[in-house]
This record gives C-alpha cells, sequence and structure tokens, in this order.
C-alpha cells in the first residue's frame, strides 16, 4: 500500500507575500484520528536567517499552544542525531522536513516560522502530510481540499 495514496494533505503555512522580522501566518492542523504527520516546509528567496522554526501543540482548537519537545531547527535532532540549526540568509530554496510520531501528542498543531530584520525577509510555505488514519477517506476532498489528480 503506498501510504501517501491515503493521506490527508492540508496547509500548514498557506503561500504569502515576504516576510520580514515577523512570522509566517500558519494554520492550525487538526491531526485528530492520524498516527504521523510530516510538515514540508518550502523556503523561497531570503536575505536573512529564521529566528524561529519549530511545531507547537494544543489540546483544544484556537487554545494555548506550547511548543513540541524535540521538534525545533534551533538545536533540535536530525535523522542521523546530528543537531540542527536554523536555516540562514543563504538558504534560499531549501525544504525543510519534521516529521512527528502523533502518539501522545495534543491533538492540534502548528508551525512557527519566524524571519529576522532583513532588507526584504524571506517566503515560506508549507504542507502538512497526515498518514495512518483510522478510518477511511471517501472523497477527493478528504484527502485534498483542492482534489485529487491519480494517474
Amino acid at each position: 500500500m503506498n501510504e501517501l495514496q491515503h493521506a490527508k494533505y492540508v496547509q500548514a503555512i498557506p503561500p504569502a507575500a515576504i516576510i520580514d522580522d515577523s512570522s509566517a501566518t500558519a494554520s492550525e492542523i487538526d491531526a485528530s484520528g492520524y498516527d504521523y504527520l510530516t510538515i514540508v516546509l518550502n523556503l523561497g528567496a531570503t536575505d536573512i536567517a529564521l529566528t524561529a522554526l519549530k511545531v507547537q501543540t494544543a489540546s483544544s482548537s484556537g487554545g494555548s499552544f506550547s511548543d513540541l519537545s524535540g521538534a525545533d531547527f534551533d538545536g533540535g535532532t536530525n535523522t542521523a542525531g546530528g543537531t540542527l540549526a536554523l536555516p540562514s540568509a543563504t538558504d534560499d530554496n531549501q525544504v525543510c522536513v519534521f516529521q512527528i510520531d502523533l502518539q501522545g501528542v495534543d491533538r492540534f498543531v502548528k508551525v512557527v516560522a519566524t524571519f529576522g530584520n532583513g532588507t526584504a525577509g524571506g517566503f515560506i510555505a508549507g504542507t502538512a502530510i497526515l498518514t495512518r488514519g483510522q478510518g477511511p477517506l471517501l472523497a477527493d476532498t478528504d484527502y485534498a481540499d483542492g482534489g485529487v489528480c491519480r494517474v
């Protein structure tokens, strides 16, 4: 079975204008009914480093979010056990990924992505992929609100 053909895709950070000395507007992700969450973040052109790139959780929608332990590019651990660093001003067009086992994690999740104060700032957008759901997805819009083209 291809896990990605049975996944739910939602916006983590919708595409937006350049961000300078501010945080990206992140969408709240409802992870209820899923065992795993992958968040894929796409950096565009940047002229300043990020000052934060992490994941937070809350038990209720609109609730008080707190940092998810270890889910931080500022000192978190990569897949090889090395220490992660925040994307710098020269990390244009890179992809950053969070892979999260949702067991024991609060239901609502969001990304915090903050750019420092640069000449122009930077671009970021991201998609959350929820996998190993507990129920079947019945319609294309259950997988992705824009639909799915499967070939």
